[in-house]
């Protein structure tokens, strides 16, 4: 397999420049193959897109084109940082963060560190210890390895890592056991393509040639979104649906496709279960009904049935969007039944696309070896806390509201994550944050929301400092991340720091010395022959990742002569073997086994006179959740809907607010001032503004003071999309 990766190496031969591939590690479904150019002076000067890769093809987002901005920045936090005493905690001015904290050898923060935490476990029990990490990498390494063998042999408080794709992931697995899709290669051969909550221009930029080349082929792009995205406002057709109503759409939509015989029975005879039941329930979900909750006619309901059923290849690509809201689960899980209903990933192109994850069979036991709790203070797995309620966690668990809950958490360690501007309840965070008795150590690469609390800072490297290996939920392909740069400063690794805190703690395990290069081999179960063992990683050995820089999974190997079609034959990771339209999991826990629709708590039906507009806060398009939000090029690229709160023409004039007045979002939980944007972005009784940092807010706040802790109806993940406010001029509070 010959790549542009090899033939810049060797042109590199006689040149003073490397050409050094990568991955781009940040939460996209993309996954980048990245060539980093290094000069004589070990400086990247430029990073592109591996024109090799089928899915990365030569280009990279706006976001990470411009990451040598973010690897350079003055603002990098890069070296250990202890808060100075008597400084208390809570927001510090952007600039001048420096000014709370004071420089300190690594040796002096390790040693601090683990003697305090050894402190606390000794008081107050090891799971009083929390870890809080996410996707801030998504590398096999970086995400969690040596880190979960550290807080495992600590016998520290497990995460249950919930925030961004938890109920849909569980919904997907509730009807096919594993989270395959179509490929993203494929979606060019589509005839109509339905991006469901999905804004692919926005944040899945290498789906988007795909769409374009199917277009030109004669498909229709059709976007489901309550919120006018960048695909939308390209789309064919845009339904602007309303939030929490895509149950009722998809339900809706079968009730037609089954009334009127368009299903594909012979597949649904091979496949699924419970086909029977579905039909029953999709009965009640007459047009006229569904129209009634989501704002669609009738007419447009049949529409979309009628077109998605009969147009061949027909592909669905849905993303998370769709689950953050409380009966989010039940609506992922319905939309995911539709390519099943009309047999539409028997055809090359057709099916659909949440997540490609579940292809790729890391060993994860032997990367994050659970069994080292086995040795720690508890002698076994420590309890589970749920990072979606961390607000709650940090102040009032282990307050004697329930006597099962455990020790209060007394310390928090924060790594690939920025919980003080992304969990949900910011109030509530932020209180528990800023809590003398709460000792608080992060690991970050810049100064942030998070870090204005912390007790240690310590300096974290980019992508391309560290070595790691990657898959990916948007295509199929294994990739190593060579290192391209010396660290900056004394960044340093996760592998590196959890290393040296285990060693320092006096754990003996000789796991704990593991290299990189051995933690990739234990992720790729390398056997003795050199080859992984991993499922559909046989072929695979560590050398030729490191010649080619990516190797697609074994049945992507051939695309055009043996294309890979999910879910068409043999037998699925469900407890029947089949689609489960009918969920025999969810019927053994006494919940309902089919989709219904529900609406949320917090939306237009509960009939709230006191905070009547649904609030969508939204992720930016050129941040990452809340990564690159400090950049001035990227703020740049921001700037239209920046601070902003963008409401319907009608939902304004009824409040007597005008484009460029300043007005207050509010509700029990907390308020936020922002510039009201009135447009046709939202429709009436919506209005939505974007996730940003707090501390870049004259109030030190952001929407997540607007959100709540209540979790989804699957996999208890966030709801920041079920949330009720109400809007009005600045100066008018009542």
């Amino acid at each position: 397999m010959r790549s542009a990766y090899n033939d810049n190496m060797s042109a590199a031969v006689s040149s003073p420049f490397r050409i050094v591939h990568t991955v781009c590690s940040h939460d996209c479904p993309d996954s980048c193959a990245v060539l980093v150019t290094v000069n004589e002076q070990g400086r990247a000067i430029k990073v592109a897109g591996d024109p090799a890769h089928p899915v990365t093809q030569g280009f990279l987002c706006g976001k990470v084109a411009k990451y040598l901005d973010r690897v350079y920045s003055p603002e990098r936090v890069l070296y250990p940082l202890k808060r100075k005493p008597g400084v208390p905690k809570g927001p510090l001015p952007r600039g001048r963060e420096q000014e709370a904290f004071e420089r300190v050898t690594w040796d002096e923060a390790l040693d601090a560190i683990t003697a305090r935490l050894g402190e606390i476990s000794d008081r107050y029990g090891s799971e009083s210890i929390l870890p809080y990490s996410y996707a801030g990498t998504i590398g096999a390494l970086g995400y969690g390895s040596m880190d979960r063998r550290f807080f495992h042999r600590l016998g520290a408080s497990q995460l249950d890592r919930t925030i961004c794709s938890e109920a849909g992931g569980v919904a997907w697995n509730l009807v096919y056991g594993k989270k395959l899709g179509t490929p993203t290669e494929d979606f060019r051969l589509a005839k109509l393509i339905i991006a469901w909550g999905g804004n692919i221009h926005g944040n899945n930029i290498h789906l988007w040639p795909m769409v374009e080349q199917a277009r030109r082929n004669g498909a229709r792009l059709i976007v489901i979104d309550p919120y006018k995205t960048r695909t939308a406002a390209l789309a064919d057709w845009h339904i602007s649906i309303r939030p929490g109503t895509d149950t009722a759409l998809a339900l809706g939509m079968m009730h037609v496709i089954v009334r009127d015989g368009l299903e594909d029975r012979a597949y649904i005879a091979e496949m699924t279960h419970g086909f029977d039941r579905l039909a029953e329930r999709a009965r009640e979900y007459t047009p006229e009904r569904v129209a009634a909750w989501t704002g669609m006619t009738a007419a447009e309901v049949e529409q979309l049935a009628r077109e998605y059923a009969t147009t061949k290849p027909a592909a669905i690509r849905m993303n998370y969007g769709v689950q953050r809201a409380e009966n989010g689960g039940t609506a992922a899980r319905a939309i995911a039944m539709l390519p099943a209903l009309t047999g539409a990933w028997k055809y090359r192109g057709g099916g659909g696309q949440l997540s490609t994850s579940g292809a790729f069979a890391w060993n994860k036991k032997a990367l994050e070896r659970p069994d080292l709790a086995l040795a720690s203070p508890l002698k076994r797995l420590a309890r589970t806390v749920n990072m979606s309620t961390l607000g709650q966690a940090l102040t009032e668990l282990g307050q004697g509201s329930s006597p099962n809950d455990g020790p209060a958490v007394h310390a928090l360690f924060v790594y690939n994550s920025n919980p003080g501007a992304v969990a949900p309840n910011h109030n509530a965070v932020v209180r528990g944050l800023a809590r003398n008795d709460l000792f608080t150590v992060v690991h970050e690469q810049f100064f942030t929301d998070t870090t204005d609390y912390a007790d240690y800072i310590l300096p974290a490297t980019t992508f391309l400092e560290h070595t790691d290996v990657q898959g990916a939920y948007g295509h199929y392909f294994v990739q190593l991340s060579s290192q391209a740069i010396d660290p900056l400063g004394e960044s340093r690794s996760n592998v590196w720091l959890f290393s040296q805190l285990a060693q320092r703690m006096g754990f003996t395990e000789e796991c704990f010395r593991d290299t990189p290069d051995q933690l990739i081999a234990q992720a790729l179960a390398i056997g003795s022959d050199g080859h992984s063992s991993n499922a559909q990683m046989e072929h695979i050995t560590l050398d030729d990742l490191k010649q080619q820089g990516h190797i697609p999974l074994a049945f992507h190997r051939e695309p055009e002569t043996h294309p890979f079609q999910p879910y068409t034959s043999g037998t699925l990771p469900t407890p029947t073997g089949k689609i489960e339209f009918y969920s025999e999991t969810l019927a053994a826990q006494g919940l309902d086994a089919l989709p219904a629709f529900f609406p949320n708590t917090e939306s237009r039906w509960s009939k709230n006179t006191k905070y009547p507009l649904e609030f969508l806060p939204r992720k930016a398009d050129n941040y990452m959740n809340s990564t690159f939000a400090n950049l001035d090029g990227h703020r740049k690229m921001e700037a239209r809907t920046a601070q902003r709160l963008e409401i319907h023409p009608l939902d304004a004039q009824s409040r007597g607010i005008a484009d460029g007045d300043t007005v207050r979002i509010f509700n029990d939980r907390g308020s936020l001032t922002l510039t009201a944007l009135v447009n046709g972005s939202v429709p009436a009784g919506v209005v939505a503004a974007r996730l940003d940092w707090a501390k870049l807010h004259p109030e030190s706040n952001n929407v997540n003071a607007l959100t709540s802790e209540r979790l989804t109806d699957l996999g208890r993940a966030a709801t920041f999309y079920s949330t009720l406010v109400e809007v009005e001029k600045a100066g008018n509070k009542k």
